[in-house]
């Protein structure tokens, strides 16, 4: 198979973690053929999606871990799976890219995940569908809304729609300190839609990523566990990961939503839950998946790219 991955650039991958260094690895191993390329490659020429591609091969060497053939211009059409792995931020440039990347699919190529999945399931407002899994969540730029929801729930987590990492996220106790300058500050004075959520507790347990592929869940969670006096888990954010089993309630998740999320063309998801609450459906690009291989010895790449074979096959 000939594997192309959209992706940031290939210079800044820290591969002992990576989740797309992962996948790269593993479809090298079974002989796939590993292509990459960056948005900005992306052109639309005379009704045609292609891109300028580059093939690579893996080194083996932890630092200078890839060797590129010079880029060549060619349809995205021509490969048998093209993998979506940029990061956020999600605005505009990301979206003209799933643009472009949907008529790419009309002229034949396999995306995984579907671009038009990905454009319509933010990140965060993605768990209102699923509102018997999450914590009471107000969704709004209004200052008054947001600061009744702090007045009924007492202790809220205030974060922006678009943020990675957990960049922008504020917790306000009972005491409601900074609440107005928090709100001015994340809504722009009214002006951007923010997401409030009551806080839940159990974050010092962790913050979980659930990874579901192809609608089945990866059998252990990374737990991101806050550390100090940080209320953030992300891994960004200096989290711990410790990778654990799924509960039954996480597996209770997993199983009612992954399956609707492979309809819709979501190969990857990774789910992020709190305790008993499901916070964020991730689709972009999802990690920890080295993570959760070095700690539980279970292959998440193996299974990813099992994946891609299936549906690149039409199975």
């Amino acid at each position: 198979m000939k594997i192309a991955f959209l992706a940031d650039p290939l210079s800044g991958f820290k591969t002992y973690k990576d989740s797309t260094f992962a996948m790269m690895r593993e479809a090298a191993r079974r002989g796939h053929a590993v292509y990459a390329f960056e948005q900005r490659d992306m052109a639309l020429e005379e009704g045609v999606v292609s891109a300028d591609i580059a093939q690579i091969t893996l080194t083996g060497d932890a630092d200078d871990w890839y060797r590129a053939a010079p880029k060549a211009a060619m349809r995205l059409s021509e490969f048998d799976a093209v993998i979506q792995r940029k990061d956020p931020p999600f605005d505009m440039e990301y979206v003209y890219g799933t643009y472009l990347l949907e008529l790419a699919e009309q002229q034949g190529a396999r995306i995984f995940n579907k671009p038009s999945a990905i454009r319509d399931h933010n990140e965060k407002l993605a768990i209102a569908q699923f509102t018997e899994f999450t914590s009471p969540t107000l969704v709004t730029s209004d200052a008054a809304r947001l600061r009744a929801f702090h007045a009924k729930h007492g202790d809220v987590i205030f974060k922006p729609l678009d943020g990675m990492g957990g960049a922008g996220i504020f917790r306000i106790g009972a005491d409601a300190m900074n609440l107005g300058s928090v709100i001015e500050t994340l809504t722009l004075n009214g002006a951007q839609t923010i997401m409030a959520q009551r806080y839940i507790p159990d974050i010092v347990k962790g913050d979980k990523r659930i990874l579901v592929i192809d609608g089945k869940p990866v059998p252990f969670a990374l737990a991101r566990i806050p550390q100090g006096t940080e209320i953030r888990g992300n891994l960004a954010a200096g989290g711990i990961g410790v990778a654990q089993p799924l509960t039954a309630h996480d597996l209770h998740i997993a199983e009612s939503i992954g399956p609707l999320l492979a309809e819709r063309g979501l190969l990857l998801v990774g789910l992020d839950v709190i305790g008993e609450c499901l916070t964020e459906v991730n689709v972009t690009s999802p990690t920890c998946f080295q993570e959760i291989t070095d700690q539980a010895g279970f292959d998440v790449a193996a299974m990813f790219i099992d994946a891609v074979e299936r549906r690149s096959k039409g199975k």
